[in-house]
C-alpha cells in the first residue's frame, strides 16, 4: 500500500498513474470494482464537493467496509485522480475530429471542457493539485495540441496560445460552476439568485457611488434573458475574440518570416 507520507517525500512523482500497484492476493469483495468505486465517488463529489469525500462515507454509499476499498485503491487521492480522468473522458473526441478546421476543433474542445467543469465543480481545484496524466486527460491534451499546431503558429508560440484559450476556459468554467453550486446551496435557481444578488448590490448605499460606471452594463446584461443565456453568449464571444487573436498572430508570424527571408 502506498502511504500519503511516502508520496510527500517525492511530490513530483506523486500520482496514481506513476506507481506500480502490487496485486492483492485472493479476491476482492463481490460486486465491487474500481469502476464502481470511481463512479460512486464522482456522484458524491458532484453532490457534496471535495471536502465531504472520505473513504468511510464512500464505503457506506457502496454498502461495503472501508477496508474493502483498499483492494482497488491505496488512498483517497487515488480515487480523486481516477475520478478526474474519468471526467476528462466526457469530452467528445469524436466530435472534435469531425469538427473540421482548427477553429471549429478549438470551439468543440473549449465547449466540452467548459461544460465538464460546470457539471463537476470539484474538478477545478484538482487541476493544479494532480498531474492529470491519466489516459483520458492525455487524449484531450493531445487533441488540444493538434488543434493549436494546425493554426500555423510557430512551435515556440503554441504553448502560449494553448494557455490563452484553455486557461480562459478553465477560469470561465470554474466561475460558472461555482456560481451554480452557490445558487443550488441557497435553494434558488441561478436566475433568482443572480437577480436577488444584483438587486441587493444596487440598493446598498455603500455601493451607490461605485455603480456610476456600471449601471449601463448591468442593465445590458439584464436585458439578455436567463443567466444560462448570458453564460453562453459571453463565452461564445470571448472564444471568438481569442480565435481571432490567434489568426492575427499567425499572420504576423508569416509577415515576420517573409521579411527575414
Amino acid at each position: 500500500m502506498v502511504k500519503a507520507a511516502d508520496r510527500a517525500k517525492n511530490p513530483a512523482r506523486s500520482s496514481v498513474w506513476l506507481e506500480s500497484r502490487a496485486a492483492r492476493s485472493g479476491g476482492g469483495p463481490t460486486g465491487l470494482d474500481r469502476a464502481r468505486i470511481v463512479g460512486t465517488s464522482i456522484k458524491m463529489l458532484d453532490d457534496e464537493g471535495l471536502a465531504k469525500l472520505s473513504m468511510r462515507k464512500l464505503a457506506t454509499e457502496l454498502n461495503v467496509t472501508a477496508m474493502s476499498l483498499y483492494w482497488y485503491v491505496d488512498t483517497k487521492d487515488d480515487i480523486i485522480e481516477y475520478a478526474v480522468d474519468t471526467c476528462y473522458g466526457e469530452v467528445d473526441l469524436g466530435a472534435v475530429d469531425a469538427a473540421g478546421d482548427w477553429r471549429e476543433r478549438i470551439r468543440v474542445l473549449a465547449q466540452d471542457y467548459r461544460q465538464m467543469l460546470v457539471r463537476h465543480p470539484w474538478m477545478s481545484p484538482c487541476a493544479g493539485q494532480y498531474l492529470n496524466i491519466g489516459p483520458h486527460a492525455i487524449a484531450v491534451g493531445t487533441k488540444i495540441q493538434e488543434a493549436i499546431r494546425d493554426t500555423g503558429l510557430p512551435i515556440s508560440r503554441q504553448p502560449s496560445a494553448m494557455s490563452a484559450v484553455f486557461q480562459f476556459v478553465y477560469g470561465y468554467g470554474t466561475i460558472e460552476g461555482q456560481f451554480g453550486r452557490v445558487a443550488q446551496q441557497a435553494g434558488m435557481s441561478q436566475d433568482a439568485f443572480y437577480a436577488d444578488s444584483i438587486k441587493a448590490f444596487r440598493e446598498d448605499e455603500q455601493f451607490m457611488g461605485a455603480l456610476d460606471g456600471m449601471t449601463e452594463i448591468l442593465d445590458e446584461r439584464a436585458s439578455h434573458g436567463s443567466v444560462d443565456e448570458i453564460w453562453d453568449r459571453d463565452f461564445d464571444y470571448a472564444l471568438d475574440v481569442l480565435i481571432a487573436g490567434i489568426e492575427v498572430m499567425v499572420e504576423r508570424s508569416r509577415t515576420e518570416q517573409a521579411s527575414d527571408a
